[in-house]
């Protein structure tokens, strides 16, 4: 499985972007997929999950501001991120998910996103 995350880029504090990740492969309709972060200094956080079914989870910094949601027939993944803050700055990562246990398969090479104040 291959994924290709787009979308990130230079913003101002309360803007918005999608990222979108696409992936390779020929079981993504069963892999939840989700999204991470990164910031300098800091460890790697979940910000998003998406199950196969639709069903969707959240870091509580990121709930009511960023949407994940998936498009099967594509094998897409994509991040909505509304009302964005300088602490979002950080490379995100997509990732593709173990069906089975709570692991990452597979990552993305990772989007910068840069909010400026």
């Amino acid at each position: 499985v291959q994924l290709v995350e787009s979308g990130g880029g230079l913003v101002q504090a309360g803007g918005s972007l999608r990222l979108s990740c696409a992936a390779s492969g020929s079981i993504f309709n069963i892999r939840p997929m989700g999204w991470y972060r990164q910031a300098p200094g800091k460890q790697r956080e979940l910000v998003a999950t998406v199950t196969s079914g639709g069903s969707t989870n959240y870091e509580d910094s990121v709930k009511g501001r960023f949407t994940i949601s998936r498009d099967n027939a594509k094998n897409t993944v994509y991040l909505q991120m509304n009302s964005l803050k300088p602490e979002d700055t950080a490379v995100y990562y997509c990732a593709a998910k173990n069906p089975f246990r709570d692991a990452v398969d597979y990552w993305g090479q990772g989007t910068q996103v840069t909010v400026s104040a």
